[in-house]
């Protein structure tokens, strides 16, 4: 914003007292330092409201996009880094082998994920949809799967020792063969599933399947 400053202007005034003929004889006299940069004429001066409002819609600009942006609403957590994992449709995306300890995927859509080999410890699928997920040789110790739709998903070889699968959590049509399921709490019902399909020993722990689902 370009002002006029005072400072440019050196303005001489009567040193008589006023009268009429005073006009005519001493008139006015302003005189404009040629040291000083002159004004733009090409770019009028920008009024001081008009700079005020234009700061104001930039900052509610900025604030309209930090709250749309679901990049800056939700964090993942976890060393997978910035990238949003919870509440979103991660729909058959490739975590295969990935170091994601204690990583939020809270109630997203994962179905046919590929989490082949990744290390899952302590992250949370609290209310996610795992359909179809690929979880083979996946380290899933203390993973959070309550209420977790984890039906069809491929559990070969995983290991989820003292995993939550507690309220409705569903692993119907999983593959679990070669599964560690040591301590993980199960109601009757889907304990009894599971114990029709269990079959296999994990290669890691060396624990039968059908042992750590204290299978009769």
């Amino acid at each position: 914003m370009a002002l006029l400053n005072a400072s440019l202007c050196a303005i001489r005034f009567p040193t008589k007292p006023y009268s009429p003929s005073l006009l005519n004889s001493a008139p006015l006299q302003v005189s404009v330092s040629h040291h000083l940069p002159l004004l733009n004429a090409k770019e009028p001066p920008l009024r001081l409201g008009e700079s005020i409002a234009g700061t104001g819609l930039l900052a509610l600009l900025s604030a309209s996009l930090f709250f749309s942006d679901p990049a800056l609403a939700f964090k993942g957590g976890g060393p997978y880094g910035a990238e949003v994992t919870r509440g979103q449709d991660l729909t058959g995306k490739d975590f295969s082998g990935k170091t994601l300890i204690k990583q939020d995927f809270k109630t997203s859509i994962l179905r046919q994920a590929n989490f082949k080999g990744a290390k899952l410890l302590g992250a949370s699928f609290f209310d996610a949809d795992l359909t179809g997920a690929d979880l083979s040789d996946a380290d899933l110790r203390g993973v959070d799967f309550s209420l977790a739709n984890v039906t069809k998903a491929n559990l070969s070889n995983a290991n989820l020792e003292g995993a939550l699968a507690t309220g409705n959590t569903s692993f119907k049509g999983s593959n679990i063969t070669g599964a560690d399921f040591t301590d993980v709490p199960l109601r009757e019902d889907q304990r009894d599933y599971l114990c029709k399909l269990a079959d296999g020993v994990n290669t890691v722990t060396g624990n039968a399947t059908r042992d750590t689902l204290l299978c009769n």
